[in-house]
């Protein structure tokens, strides 16, 4: 059995972030467009948490990165999901497309 390096880890983190910018650019959804930046955000924690044990294993500064970057997309979450259900309450659509036309 092949033990999974530095190069499988980088692999992995590619592909989710790659799937999350796709994600982003081609949903008109609000509530997928936050999971795909969602998504990015998890790809950047895992190369922070990867680096950090291959690189420098003494030190724990990439998982100090991982936890603030979780904490800023639970609050970029809250955030989001406030102004969505407020977008639903007055349009009674979370379709990009629609907001883009909103009047006031």
């Amino acid at each position: 059995m092949m033990p999974i390096g530095l190069t499988h880890i980088i692999l992995l983190s590619t592909a989710l972030f790659f799937i999350g910018v796709y994600g982003f650019f081609t949903r008109r959804n609000l509530i997928t467009i936050l999971m795909s930046i969602e998504l990015m955000l998890n790809s950047v924690n895992i190369n922070f948490v990867a680096f950090n044990k291959y690189l420098y294993p003494q030190n724990i500064d990439g998982i100090f990165f991982s936890i603030f970057i979780i904490t800023i997309a639970a609050a970029e979450a809250a955030v989001a999901i406030a102004i969505i259900i407020n977008l639903y309450r007055s349009h009674n659509s979370i379709d990009v497309e629609e907001a883009n036309e909103m009047k006031y």
